[in-house]
């Protein structure tokens, strides 16, 4: 068999392609048990050297102090460089500005600004208040103005529900750019074909930042349904296909979705993408193997964190 017969995970193991940036996205935990299983990814995942590492930030501001004590022990127990998710959901100006501020008081950098969902309303109208930030882009701009931060903002490359088309996503990304945005992480896909489209678009429109591409490895099929409905992500079918009749399997779920994900990122990687962003849901499994495909692999003069049983 000649070399030209493999698939691109197989062609990803070869060791020539170029090594790619990742980063990783977890969200602060509810409970001590969810705590401990942070960490634990946490910790498996730190010796990759992400790139950063992100920590979401709930409806309403639910979980800012979580948020915020998430990051500040990342910066402090770690060598990772956190960046801190933001929304301007029911909240005024004063108020997001303060936690800007907190933030850049305790070291912090790196900021993903983002407009967020009405509480317990993913997809849900928003309203802004009177006195609170309108959009990401003003968001952004109000950042910058506390300090020099890396700003991440998001876009998405199957159409935000709201807008109504590409063009007005990428008019917006590109007013995020304007008003000091450095990076934008897509939210998840799968039809890879038509996120290739997309991008050729908003590089064509004059997009040059660093735009990396929102990897979600789910093996609950069930949920990922859920959280992709309200934001307008398609699912294909053949997505549903391979994890028909496993509802009670989540091993061999576990196993589909990690081969999923893989094939995505190497194809990827094949067609020029050198940024991975990964949404982690506070498990490293699925995460550390695809790295290891991609060739993000520790520094072999350290020791390699034991995954738990």
């Amino acid at each position: 068999m000649t070399a030209t017969a493999l698939g691109p995970v197989a062609r990803a193991g070869s060791g020539l392609a170029k090594r790619p940036k990742v980063s990783f996205e977890f969200s602060p935990p509810k409970t001590p048990e969810a705590e401990e299983s942070l960490w634990e990814a946490i910790r498996r995942l730190e010796p990759l050297n992400p790139e950063f590492v992100s920590v979401t930030y709930g409806a309403g501001g639910s979980t800012r102090d979580r948020t915020h004590r998430t990051v500040v022990r990342m910066l402090k127990e770690t060598r990772l460089k956190p960046a801190a998710h933001l929304t301007c959901v029911e909240a005024s100006r004063a108020e997001v500005d303060e936690v800007v501020q907190a933030y850049w008081d305790a070291g912090i950098r790196h900021i993903v600004a983002l407009r967020g969902d009405p509480p317990g309303q993913i997809g849900g109208v928003y309203v802004p208040r009177a006195d609170g930030y309108l959009n990401a882009t003003e968001l952004t701009a109000g950042i910058k103005a506390v300090g020099d931060f890396e700003v991440s903002v998001s876009l998405y490359p199957q159409t935000h529900p709201e807008s109504g088309s590409v063009d007005r996503d990428i008019d917006v990304l590109k007013a995020k750019i304007d008003a000091g945005a450095t990076r934008a992480i897509t939210q998840f896909f799968y039809d890879i074909d038509s996120f290739l489209r997309f991008m050729e678009k908003v590089r064509k429109a004059g997009v040059t930042i660093p735009i990396s591409p929102g990897i979600m490895p789910v093996s609950n099929f069930k949920g990922l349904k859920k959280m992709a409905g309200p934001v307008g992500i398609t699912i294909p079918s053949w997505l549903g296909n391979l994890f028909e009749g496993l509802d009670k399997d989540p091993e061999t779920r576990k196993l589909i979705a990690a081969s999923v994900a893989t094939e995505m990122c190497a194809r990827l990687a094949e067609e020029g993408f050198s940024d991975f962003h990964f949404y982690t849901l506070n498990r490293a499994d699925l995460v550390y193997a695809i790295c290891r495909v991609l060739g993000v692999r520790e520094d072999p003069s350290e020791p390699v964190q034991e995954a738990a049983a």
